[in-house]
């Protein structure tokens, strides 16, 4: 294996590992809001739900993105519109298999930025994908 390579998976299990912190970090914060977190990293043919919850009878889905630095700007800046038609794709699938009925659905994005081992600053992007 060249060092290249060696860089390049160093990088993607550093890059898992910050994601997975993130995801918890924001599972954390939005418990912290009464936020009931009903399901995480739910997986499908077409990807994956970071997290979902359950916010005052709506059913939330949740895109968790974190950055260790600004360097390709802030973390939410990576939900574009291709992603968040994947979301809602990915929701579509999600209500297929759970027997949730005529309930209000929305998309939240959190933003991690770490700041420290232990510290983040967290930006909390409510109904992100709403219309008008």
């Amino acid at each position: 294996m060249s060092a290249e390579e060696t860089e390049i998976q160093l990088e993607t299990s550093h890059n898992k590992s910050l994601g997975a912190k993130g995801e918890e970090a924001a599972a954390r914060y939005l418990e912290g809001k009464a936020y009931e977190i009903i399901d995480r990293n739910w997986k499908c043919k077409l990807g994956e739900i970071d997290i979902v919850a359950m916010d005052n009878g709506t059913i939330v889905f949740i895109e968790v993105k974190t950055r260790a630095n600004l360097e390709k700007g802030l973390p939410e800046d990576a939900v574009g519109p291709k992603k968040r038609k994947k979301y809602e794709c990915l929701a579509a699938m999600y209500l297929q298999d759970h027997d949730y009925v005529d309930m209000p659905v929305r998309f939240d994005v959190v933003g991690l930025l770490v700041m420290s081992k232990n510290r983040a600053f967290i930006r909390h992007h409510y109904n992100a994908f709403g219309v008008g």
